[in-house]
């Protein structure tokens, strides 16, 4: 993968953040443009002008002039001082995630920083020297400034790092990885600071999951349409020309593929039920939207993977050095809230089809999918497992966006909360994987009681995978392993639908 500051996607992203990932390069024009604005920060510094981030204090600060002779030591004492995050690390995938899309911002060549500093971040990124980022601390104000202190206080030899699966001092772990500390120079401590990047990677990885989901959501529904007995009629495609949101229209289109020719369907065609429930009738409508949010998520990120987020920016065309707010997370944390909501629709109305399916009122399959009900409990607990997760996500869906609690002497008095919303998101994306592995398990054990009729060829394999991972119950069984098992292979259970 080359970075040139452009062009970064969300697919590169969760490339870049897995483990044994393909190197990183940085394109030349890249380290050009990052040369032509370093030369603004030093014609600045020769001519002694004042500018803000190059030879002053910080946020409240910035009032305070600092003499050339303290430069270097201003920009340690800023990440010492800044790296202030608790709680667990973040994953080594997200830290990756997080180290990718700061070098991008570098390449942008609007920093200030040497070439060599884009250089070591990219040689650290490809070494494997990952450093340990605590994963709480962020308000989203300047950016998320002590996550990315932790980053940056690796890369100059400080705080600690994992290499090769051991947690050791940054300074060893760059040792061990044959790579020097770097020695920070006039702003560079600052430009590495500023910006969205934890936020970011935590969200943008979570949110790839999560579009993955999406299309999982379908299957699982589909699923458990066919096993309830549910028509496709709802799904016609005059019905979503009628009311063309992209989501509504693509997930009907979805749907009526995944049911092509299930016997299951064919059976019951002329059956007197008008309509199905509205988690089954108007999943097009559920899905669709949330498929929509999910999609301005996506084009949210990636346009803030290829931003220049730090703050002051130089212009190399007039040699200015201007101070804004591009740093400021709002637009990622309002979008990361949009998309936690997303999430937690999908896994609410995957937990409703789930009380169908086990609810012998609701189906005219046996009571809790039970070989012998009353003697057996069959699945009665998953539907309660998901309820609960799904509570939970009715708390994590309240938005982060709106908890401004002002900072830094109340310079930072309207902040974005972003990488909370990033977190929430995290949370909320792992519980709706554990729905939907729910919901697989209970279609797919409902399934075997509709023989000899079976479902459409393209769920019938999904169905055969899964049984490969929990065959029909015949008795009653732990019910952990199984959600684990399904849960833990849930990308092949979406191959095999398609």
């Amino acid at each position: 993968m080359q970075l040139s500051g452009y062009g970064l996607t969300l697919e590169n992203l969760a490339e870049a953040a897995r483990e044994n990932a393909a190197p990183v390069e940085i394109a030349p024009e890249a380290l050009a443009r990052a040369a032509a604005a370093r030369a603004v920060v030093t014609d600045i510094l020769a001519q002694g002008r004042i500018v803000y981030g190059v030879n002053t204090g910080f946020g409240k600060l910035s009032s305070v002039t600092i003499p050339p002779s303290a430069l270097a030591e201003l920009q340690v004492n800023l990440v010492r001082s800044h790296a202030c995050g608790v709680g667990e690390p973040l994953s080594e995938a997200e830290t990756r995630a997080m180290m990718l899309l700061r070098a991008n911002v570098l390449a942008r060549g609007a920093s200030g920083v040497r070439p060599l500093a884009l250089e070591r971040l990219v040689a650290l990124l490809n070494a494997g020297v990952h450093p340990i980022v605590p994963e709480k601390g962020s308000v989203g104000a300047s950016g998320d400034l002590s996550p990315l202190a932790h980053l940056a206080l690796a890369l100059i030899g400080e705080g600690e790092a994992r290499f090769r699966g051991e947690r050791l001092p940054a300074r060893v772990a760059l040792a061990r990885a044959g790579l020097e500390p770097l020695t920070l120079e006039a702003k560079e401590g600052l430009a590495l600071l500023n910006g969205t990047q934890a936020m970011g990677a935590v969200g943008g990885l979570a949110l790839a999951r999560l579009l993955d989901l999406a299309d999982l959501a379908d299957v699982a529904g589909a699923l458990s349409l066919d096993a309830l007995h549910g028509t496709v009629a709802a799904f016609d495609e005059r019905i979503h020309a009628a009311r063309p949101h992209a989501g509504q229209v693509a997930v009907a289109a979805r749907l009526r593929a995944l049911l092509a020719d299930s016997e299951l369907m064919q059976a019951h065609r002329d059956c007197p039920r008008v309509q199905d429930a509205y988690s089954l009738r108007c999943m097009p409508q559920v899905h669709g939207a949330a498929r929509d949010v999910l999609s301005f998520g996506r084009q949210t990120l990636e346009t803030e993977f290829n931003s220049a987020t730090d703050n002051p920016l130089v212009f190399t065309d007039t040699g200015e050095v201007i101070s804004g707010g591009n740093f400021h997370g709002a637009p990622v944390a309002l979008a990361l809230d949009a998309c936690a909501m997303a999430a937690a629709t999908l896994g609410g109305i995957a937990e409703r089809r789930i009380e169908r399916l086990l609810n012998p009122d609701l189906s005219e399959l046996p009571a809790f999918l039970a070989r012998q009900p009353g003697m057996q409990s069959g699945l009665m607990m998953a539907q309660v497992a998901a309820a609960a997760l799904c509570n939970e996500n009715m708390g994590l869906a309240h938005p982060a966006s709106v908890g401004s609690l002002p900072t830094g002497a109340a310079k930072e008095d309207f902040v974005s909360m972003g990488m909370t919303a990033a977190l929430k998101l995290r949370a909320i994306v792992e519980n709706v994987a554990n729905i939907l592995s729910i919901e697989l398990l209970a279609a797919t054990q409902a399934l075997p009681f509709l023989r000899p009729r079976r479902t459409s060829p393209r769920l019938q394999r999904v169905e055969d995978f899964i049984h490969s991972l929990v065959p029909p119950l015949e008795a009653d069984t732990p019910l952990t392993p199984c959600i684990a098992a399904i849960r833990e292979r849930l990308g092949e259970a979406l191959d095999a639908a398609r």
